[in-house]
Parts: structure tokens; sequence; C-alpha cells
């Protein structure tokens, strides 16, 4: 990140701290930034957040929330938390691994038997150690938001095997595990910021890029990208962190009215996520997306060396994968 901005962001969100952080009735007010609009149903979450904390707390503690990407790109974001110029965001699992090395697990391809077998390891011990890996780099897990599955849509033709990928410059997060996965099935990764992904699309400086389909749809990329492929190639958590400057200064009282609030969240959110999937899938295809469902075998077996590399390169990572797999 360019350090002027950085700068500029963190004196940015500094005086809307010293503004108004503590008010005339002394109330808490955390600033809460994220990249995505505001009706997607990671945003309804984030606002159901914002309402249980101040419900829990007597209206003593307020989520402020900046969508759009009004305080900067998802990875300035989280760096902003990092010094403690701002509360709370909401990252994807694979913008984080930049941060904390432990979430790339959750980009391996295909990783998960079923959705049962995903929530089951996200609820459980491996779920709840990998929230708090982040904090030796200043960053606190609350809680994961169901993300769906991630596929490929593209411009000019659809993709129904690995082949089709063939010379298409694919959109990416900054994650290497994501570069990879596009590299191992023959696309070109290229990394762009997804507020910039629409107009990377009308440009032709990506063919296409990879999501879930409600994101595809409240971006409107289904504007110019006419093939939606649902190969399910990742099923992405997102992931709901505090800067740890900003946790250590709630007392244990607001801590626990925060994640509390955090869980109940979390919660609303798997509830909508499926109605917002279902909703966007038809509503693209009114508006003359072709949504395909190409046989996920071949996309399997072209990323398998993915985990022979890992296993080699990256043990530790490695033996989470065996963690994850293990769960029944």
């Amino acid at each position: 990140m360019n350090k002027n901005k950085l700068f500029f962001l963190s004196i940015l969100v500094l005086v809307f701290s010293f503004s108004s952080c503590q008010g005339p009735s002394s109330k808490r007010i955390i600033k809460l930034g994220h990249g995505l609009g505001v009706t997607h149903p990671v945003h309804e979450a984030m606002l159901y957040l914002a309402k249980k904390v101040e419900e829990k707390s007597g209206g003593e503690m307020i989520v402020k929330i900046y969508p759009n990407q009004q305080l900067g790109s998802e990875r300035e974001l989280v760096e902003l938390l990092q010094i403690g110029s701002l509360g709370m965001t909401k990252v994807s699992s694979a913008a984080l691994e930049g941060f904390a090395p432990t979430m790339q697990v959750f980009g391996m391809p295909y990783l998960f038997r079923d959705d049962a077998h995903q929530l089951s390891v996200l609820q459980g011990e491996i779920g709840k150690k990998l929230l708090l890996d982040p904090q030796k780099y200043l960053l606190r897990g609350l809680c994961y938001y169901d993300s769906g599955k991630r596929s490929f849509y593209t411009k000019d033709k659809p993709v129904e095997t690995p082949a089709d990928l063939a010379g298409l410059k694919i959109r990416v997060m900054e994650s290497n595990t994501a570069s990879n996965m596009v590299k191992a099935l023959g696309g070109s990764p290229t990394p762009v910021s997804y507020g910039e992904l629409y107009t990377a699309l009308q440009q032709g400086i990506v063919d296409g890029a990879e999501n879930n389909a409600p994101s595809l749809y409240t971006s409107k990329h289904y504007e110019v990208c006419k093939y939606y492929s649902i190969d399910e190639h990742t099923a992405l958590p997102d992931v709901m962190i505090v800067s740890t400057k900003v946790w250590e200064s709630l007392n244990e009282q607001q801590q626990k009215w925060l994640q509390e609030a955090a869980d109940e969240s979390a919660t609303y959110e798997y509830k909508i996520w499926a109605e917002a999937t279902e909703e966007a899938l038809s509503e693209m295809q009114k508006a003359g997306v072709m949504i395909s469902y190409p046989d996920k075998e071949p996309f399997r077996q072209a990323v398998e060396s993915m985990y022979s590399d890992l296993k080699v390169q990256q043990p530790e990572i490695y033996k989470i994968v065996e963690e994850i797999r293990a769960v029944k």
C-alpha cells in the first residue's frame, strides 16, 4: 500500500475516531469499514451486528459502518486495523492469508466434502483456533460469515473444463493460494481490487473472475460477464475481524457484548445467505446470464498437485488440511 495513502487514511480515520469515539454521553463508537455494497447479504449481517451491539449495551456502544470501500480497499482496511486507526472490518479468508498464513488453508480447492462438513470445521475447535491465530499480527477474528462457494464467470465463453481457462486472465484476490489454483487450472491469475473489478472487466484488463453468486449479482459484474460456470472450486468463509488494539481497549463487558453480537450476526447471516443465492441466480438468468454446472472432477484432478506441493513446502499448513479432512 502506498505510504502516503496509508498516512492519509490513518489521519482520516483518527479524525473520525477523536471526533466521535467518545460523545457527550461517553458512548463507545467503533468504526467498521468494508468493501461490499449495501445490498450484499454480508452487509445486512453487519447491520444486524451493529443493532445487537447497541441493544446489548443499552446504547453505550455503537458500531458505525462504512461500506463500498469508503475507507479503503480490503487490504488497506486490514492495515488500518493493525495500527489501530480502524476498529473492525470484514475480510475474505483468502485476503487474510497475507496477514495470517494459517488462513490460506481455506483457499485450498475442494477442501470441504459438503456444507455440513464446512460448518462443523468452522464451529469446532479448528475454526475457533484459526480465528485467534491472527492475534500475533494485531488482528482478532470474531466470527465467520458464509460466503458460499466460488465459481468462474467470464465475458466471452463459459468455463466447462479447465482447458477453457487457457489464455484467460482471471481476476484473483491478493492470495497466493488463489493464484496457484488458477495457474493449476491453466488460467492467468491477475490480482485486481474488488472495487476496481467492474472497470477492469469492461476494459478487458481481465477476461473473467471467480466469486459466489450474491457477489456476482450485487456487484453487477453480470452486466459484463454473461457466463457463470458453477464449478464451486473453493468455499472461502468471510471473517469479521477486530483490531487487537481496539479489542484490548474494551473492558470485559464490552468485549462480551461485541463477541455475542458477532456470533448472533453470523447465525443470522447463514440464514439469509441461501435466500440471497437463490435470488441472485434467478435474477441473473432473467438478465441473460448463461449459468452452467460443469463436471467438477476434471477441476479436482487439475488442482490435486496443490496438496502435494503444500505437504512438501508447508507441512504445518498441510497438517491443518489433514485435521479438517478428519472432521466428521
